[in-house]
């Protein structure tokens, strides 16, 4: 590879190319953390009538895939599926402050979810709502 294909930038530390920044970005795998913990808070935000924290959760949320679908193009239709659905349902319930659909849309949510790992081939992970809100915020 010649060098002005793969330009190099300086930091403090050292140099660093434009091929070892894409190495670093995350797949899904590490996102799905930080979206797995935010989902479960939006569900205990909403069920408090904190439906600010409700908010930003969700917003929180699309953040990441909207990174997901960058750095792993090949998930893009179903992110976009989930945002559109369950996730635009659910941001509609909390506009509306309406525990009943968001609670509904939630749970399509987790289905949906859990539906994307298997045709993924990552039917070992299923996806569940932790019986107890997070203890690390209050709602």
């Amino acid at each position: 590879m010649r060098q002005e294909d793969n330009p190099t930038s300086y930091t403090s530390h050292g140099e660093i190319t434009m091929n070892q920044i894409a190495g670093m970005q995350p797949g899904l795998a590490r996102l799905m953390a930080e979206i797995s913990e935010r989902y479960w808070i939006l569900y205990y935000a909403a069920n408090a009538d904190n439906w600010k924290m409700a908010s930003l959760q969700s917003s929180e949320i699309k953040k990441a895939f909207r990174i997901g679908e960058i750095t792993r193009p090949k998930y893009l239709d179903h992110l976009e599926a989930f945002i559109n659905g369950p996730m635009a349902k659910m941001d509609d319930a909390i506009v509306h402050q309406d525990w009943d659909k968001f609670e509904e849309s939630y749970s399509i949510g987790v289905t949906a979810a859990n539906a994307y790992h298997v045709s993924w081939n990552h039917e070992e992970i299923v996806w569940q709502l932790p019986s107890e809100p997070p203890k690390h915020l209050k709602l």
